[in-house]
């Protein structure tokens, strides 16, 4: 795992905390959130749904930004002085393991549901902590290969843009090697 349980996550008795384990300056404006799931400040671990749904469609919290993301867990590798295992070929292989841990979830499922209705609270959850893995080990990644990958994410959108153009390839699925010009 990329983190070690809720307090490495930024969240211990349920109440928001930065990786030294105080709740000051940083916790006050960052909440560890998943899946659009943020702790909520309390004596108990209440979560509550901080993403929200409009016209059918799902949205995320605007916090933490990816570059919140990849601070935080500089902090926690920093902490531990883990650098020096922390190279990209052993973050890409941890993150595969980590996709493998999230594609057990789905595996002998069959086709599940957008927003997964017939799943519980717990395997909602544990989901969520394995994609978050899967996302904290691709941010860390991308910083010590020095990608800035909220920029990489609009060239390669624009790029897609061109080899699938929708008014080709509007409700089909084919390769872009597949269409006719």
């Amino acid at each position: 795992m990329a983190t070690n349980g809720k307090e490495a996550c930024g969240v211990k008795d349920g109440v928001s905390v930065s990786s030294n384990g105080t709740n000051k300056d940083f916790a006050k404006s960052h909440s560890a959130v998943g899946n659009g799931v943020a702790a909520e400040p309390s004596s108990h671990s209440k979560l509550r749904n901080t993403g929200t749904v409009q016209s059918g469609k799902f949205t995320f919290s605007p916090e933490p930004t990816i570059e919140d993301i990849r601070r935080m867990q500089a902090e926690f590798t920093d902490e531990r002085d883990w650098n020096q295992f922390h190279q990209p070929r052993n973050l890409l292989l941890a993150m595969v393991g980590e996709v493998g841990e999230v594609a057990e979830h789905f595996q002998w499922r069959g086709e599940v549901a957008e927003g997964l209705p017939d799943w519980t609270e717990s395997e909602r959850e544990q989901l969520a902590h394995e994609l978050s893995d899967v996302l904290i080990y691709l941010v860390e990644l991308a910083d010590k290969c020095r990608i800035d990958l909220p920029q990489a994410v609009i060239r390669k959108m624009a790029l897609n843009r061109l080899k699938y153009p929708a008014s080709k390839v509007h409700g089909s699925a084919k390769k872009y090697t597949e269409y006719k010009d």
